[in-house]
């Protein structure tokens, strides 16, 4: 049995993906009561910690760690390695 939080999961996914029909975007942007407002953003009002902040409702520590295995990951790409030692500089977790 699929969770709520699974099949909002499969309509945000819908919304990203470029080979869903326009259709079938807004069928997912409806079921998901209009509170997913474009294909990249959630509203302010969802506090989910969506893709307008990566930090918004997330514990830094953990962020960090995940960065910090990017670093280690050797399947990563050198941009996304970048990227992640540039955000733990940043934040002095290095």
């Amino acid at each position: 049995m699929s969770s709520n939080r699974q099949i909002a999961g499969g309509h945000k996914a819908a919304i990203n993906n470029p080979n869903v029909s326009e259709e079938a975007k807004e069928h997912s942007r409806q079921q998901l009561g209009g509170e997913y407002d474009d294909e990249t953003e959630f509203t302010e009002s969802r506090g989910s910690g969506g893709r307008k902040e990566a930090s918004e409702g997330k514990d830094e520590t953990r962020q960090n760690a995940g960065f910090k295995g990017v670093l280690k990951n050797p399947n990563a790409g050198e941009e996304a390695k970048e990227h992640a030692k540039q955000i733990l500089e940043e934040r002095g977790a290095m």
